[in-house]
């Protein structure tokens, strides 16, 4: 105590006066040190560039052989980027070639030097003869038997025409009609007539075609139908007469010194000046055509036809336009006449990717969520009418697998049967076609991501969980056995680092009886003395599930990167999300703003339980309708969200591309469009805020964005503005780029309270 004294130059009031504060600060968490560099580089290590590297064997996707008893996978191993063999026959894994040696021949052939441990190629090809091809440097490379030959590429296929099934007639448009060739005879048949611009045969419109300049060009696209005998064509009349284009203005082109203008045709909700489709059927023979006007839809809804074997019927699914209801329809292209074999409707809206798969016995099966779980039902093609229930219970039928006609079997995934399981870990599953013999295929206690190849005896299955390592294993498909276990994902390298995998958790939602899911990140520096700001990782859409179920899915991601800066970073599944059937996901339905409610009850809850969160500091960030999300959040809750990034958001629904909102938020649209709007809310912005969007972003236009900051600006609030002006919806990506920094930065700054690093730039291989 003397030297104490001796040095602070103190007398005995002092000390007394000093000791209070420091018996305070000696119980206080500690706080956090000064950014370095050495903080972004934690963070630099896992994104995806780098961590994929770190992470061997993390999971195993198959590229069958013809025979499907065989595959090839790629995958990062000690020594590098591997390309791996696997018969399943024989119940070997090996190296499908000498990349030592390959890279080598190809140093020799091309003159440049190449790495064995990173060839400069991710998909090969696998001969008959054993041989193996890939493409690079715009050649087709062949090796075998210590052989490297190349030959320059084959020019794409051809996309502007279509060969008949029977390789007798072409089929192209000129001046937007619809024509044939004999292939034989060269005689052209022109098959209609009325086509014009923007009344076009045979076309489409692309998702992210672009018009440059005021009266630019579309971009050209072509597609046909063919029936199997070659008599018939089916296609659509692209109708753009009263579509209106969304613009924007390309700033960065260096060559350019004004902006250029680009437009697209994207409609939004409640739109009537929108891009439509016709379906339209020719008979080559007859020269005949007929329109099915009464089919008509915008091009953003859901349109598809299958032909029967004998050519003889059309058949396929209509979703009616705002996703209340669906039909599955039958043309008979000889009469003309259209019959409605099954009609389903829902006050809220029909699932878009209902299962529906006709059979050869003139039975057909259906995947609906008309009992509130999507379940499966055999059903009667010609009456429409049930013949049996194939599945029952509260769980979601996710995806079929196969189905076995001949011995009436169906293989499916499904999530949320088994009992004391997260209930969004998916599992495969046999059931016979009249309900029984339902036997569950994968029974380990994960999340089974598997991949299957049409009429294959086996299926490969990475299962894993968010703190469980990835197992990669051959199945049998008709009992799930285990016949051989490819590889187990290598974790060492990530334990030298310090990493702990995100930790599960569950809380209460807004509701005051659900369970709900999420996972939360810690720093590999994570010390429990501390006290970390919490960061929300947001995407609550009705259409999806976000908190990472696998473990690559918890690995590799915007969050641990986050986190590592020195925050605990928060992702969660609130009510209205997918997943978990019709009941909880219809609590967004026209009340998409509210998600994040869910999310400030879970974190406060979580909190509660781990003194080290702060629950003082709280902030968020998401992209797209994440970007939505935050700003939402921000907005709606803003005492309890400090700081908010909102990249590429919709803050707007009624300014979004039309079929999501029609879909989640309604059709027609309603007050609840106005009410949930980021900017109608800008006024209760409190805390800090930075908007950020791509100058050219054709998914999201950046035309809310800046409606957005008008509003904000009007209710004299400060906010943060970033605008990339060369970029569209892709940015701040898992990858790593400018603005992944920024919305580091802006974090420590505002809600760790520290001083970012001007001007350091990340490094991202």
């Amino acid at each position: 105590m003397a030297n104490f004294k001796r040095r602070f130059n103190l007398d005995s009031n002092s000390i007394k006066a000093f000791t209070i504060p420091l018996l305070i600060l000696l119980n206080t968490p500690l706080l956090f040190g000064q950014i370095t560099e050495e903080t972004y580089h934690k963070a630099e290590y896992f994104l995806t560039n780098s961590i994929q590297r770190e992470v061997y064997h993390l999971e195993v996707i198959p590229n069958w052989l013809d025979g499907k008893s065989s595959f090839w996978h790629q995958t990062f191993t000690k020594e590098g980027k591997r390309f791996f063999l696997t018969d399943i026959e024989k119940g070997t894994t090996l190296e499908a070639f000498d990349h030592s040696e390959l890279a080598k021949f190809l140093s020799e052939k091309s003159g440049l030097s190449v790495d064995s441990n990173n060839l400069p190629f991710n998909r090969i090809k696998i001969e008959t003869d054993g041989s193996v091809t890939f493409d690079w440097q715009n050649k087709t490379w062949t090796y075998q038997n210590q052989q490297l030959n190349s030959k320059r590429s084959p020019e794409q296929r051809n996309r502007d025409t279509s060969i008949s099934p029977d390789g007798n007639w072409k089929a192209f448009t000129r001046n937007f009609n619809l024509y044939v060739e004999n292939l034989e005879t060269g005689e052209e048949l022109q098959l209609s007539f009325d086509g014009k611009k923007n009344f076009e045969y045979a076309s489409f419109w692309g998702w992210s075609d672009m018009v440059l300049g005021e009266n630019g060009e579309r971009p050209f696209h072509f597609t046909v139908n063919w029936s199997p005998d070659s008599k018939k064509i089916q296609t659509q009349i692209v109708d753009l007469r009263l579509a209106e284009k969304m613009l924007l203005l390309d700033n960065s082109q260096d060559d350019k010194f004004r902006p250029q203008l680009m437009g697209y045709y994207r409609g939004s909700p409640g739109d009537t000046s929108v891009v439509m489709y016709t379906p339209v059927l020719f008979d080559i023979e007859s020269k005949t055509v007929t329109k099915f006007s009464g089919l008509t839809l915008p091009h953003f809804m859901a349109m598809y036809f299958n032909w029967d074997d004998d050519s003889k019927n059309l058949y396929g699914t209509y979703l009616h336009r705002g996703f209340k209801a669906f039909d599955i329809l039958e043309i008979n292209v000889e009469s003309k006449e259209q019959r409605t074999v099954y009609s389903e409707s829902s006050p809220t809206h029909i699932n878009n990717d209902n299962i529906f798969r006709k059979l050869d016995n003139n039975q057909f099966i259906l995947g609906t969520e008309k009992s509130g779980w999507n379940q499966l039902y055999l059903m009667d093609w010609k009456s429409g009418g049930l013949i049996n229930r194939i599945t029952t219970g509260d769980y979601v039928v996710k995806n079929l697998l196969e189905i076995d006609q001949k011995n009436k079997v169906i293989y499916f995934e499904a999530s949320g049967k088994e009992k004391d399981v997260n209930p969004y870990y998916s599992f495969v599953y046999k059931v016979n076609f009249d309900g029984t013999g339902l036997e569950l295929l994968t029974p380990e206690k994960s999340f089974h991501d598997v991949s299957y190849s049409s009429g294959g005896k086996y299926f490969i299955d990475n299962y894993s969980k968010v703190n469980e390592p990835t197992v990669s294993v051959v199945r049998e498909l008709t009992t799930g056995k285990i016949l051989q276990e490819i590889s187990k994902a290598d974790i060492s390298n990530l334990l030298k680092k310090g990493y702990q995998s995100p930790i599960q958790f569950t809380a209460t939602a807004k509701d005051g009886k659900t369970t709900i899911y999420g996972i939360y990140y810690l720093p590999t520096d994570f010390n429990s003395k501390k006290k970390y700001p919490i960061i929300d990782y947001t995407y609550t859409g009705p259409h999806t599930d976000i908190t990472p179920k696998t473990f690559k899915a918890g690995l590799i991601g915007l969050q641990q990167p986050m986190s590592e800066l020195g925050f605990v970073v928060v992702t969660i599944d609130g009510l209205g999300t997918h997943g978990r059937g019709k009941a909880f996901n219809d609590v967004s339905y026209t009340n998409i703003g509210d998600g994040t409610t869910d999310h400030v009850l879970a974190i406060k809850e979580l909190a509660s339980k781990n003194k080290f969160m702060d629950v003082a500091k709280v902030g968020i960030f998401g992209h797209s309708a994440g970007g939505y999300d935050a700003g939402r959040a921000i907005l709606l809750h803003p005492d309890f969200y400090k700081v908010a990034v909102a990249s590429a958001g919709d803050h707007d629904h009624r300014m979004e591309k039309a079929w999501w909102p029609e879909m989640y938020m309604g059709y027609p649209i309603g007050d609840f469009y106005h009410e949930q709007s980021n900017i109608t809310n800008a006024a209760n912005l409190k805390g800090h805020l930075l908007l950020a969007h791509g100058g050219i972003d054709e998914n999201v236009n950046p035309s809310a964005t800046f409606k957005f900051a008008e509003a904000l600006i009007n209710a004299g609030k400060d906010f943060d503005l970033f605008i990339w002006p060369s970029r569209n919806h892709s940015f701040g990506r898992t990858t790593g780029d400018y603005f992944t920094k920024k919305r580091w930065d802006y974090f420590i700054e505002h809600l760790m309270g520290e001083e970012p690093i001007r001007h350091y730039q990340i490094k991202t291989d």
